[in-house]
């Protein structure tokens, strides 16, 4: 019977052992949190980001409109002067008229294309910047894992590094 006693606060003693080293172990873990897209709003390279996509976007929205416009023009030139062309001569222009709108759309697909294409360049390489700077500071400063947010249901704001990110990748531009 005292043997049964003695295993048993030998278990009880090596339980609580056990959960006190876990509870120790939990404590060192640093974890953080950084938010990309806030990172992609106000960091310098997210802004440059931004302002060259804006900028290319609004070149080819230009161009679009040109070509637009010239469309418009060709239309209302044939259909002013529609009654007074041989057959032959508006078919002509009709069908110059539809090269011109499917060209306007070609285009257009184009300059999407591009754009899409750029971001995504641009996009990746602001990762790359971001994953560099994300581990030195995880590596400088302990941190057993940091995550972004978007995959995070529930953190607290102190483990929140997205300004000390930030404040790094302005630093390194």
């Amino acid at each position: 019977m005292r043997a049964y006693k003695v295993a048993r606060i030998i278990c009880i003693f090596s339980i609580f052992m056990l959960c006190s080293h876990f509870a120790l172990a939990a404590d060192v873990a640093k974890i953080g949190v950084i938010d990309f897209q806030k990172i992609l709003e106000t960091s310098a390279a997210g802004k440059a980001i931004q302002a060259e996509l804006k900028s290319k976007n609004e070149m080819m929205a230009a161009d679009l409109q040109k070509k637009g416009t010239e469309i418009e023009n060709i239309s209302k030139r044939l259909e002013r002067e529609s009654m007074v062309m041989s057959k032959e001569m508006r078919e002509e222009k009709e069908r110059e008229q539809r090269i011109k709108v499917n060209d306007f759309k070609s285009l257009q697909k184009k300059y999407r294309a591009e754009l899409q294409k750029l971001q995504v360049e641009l996009m990746q390489k602001l990762q790359t910047d971001l994953n560099a700077v994300t581990a030195e500071i995880g590596k400088k400063e302990g941190y057993l894992l940091i995550m972004d947010k978007r995959g995070v249901v529930y953190a607290p704001t102190s483990v929140d590094l997205t300004d000390k990110i930030i404040q790094r990748l302005n630093e390194n531009k």
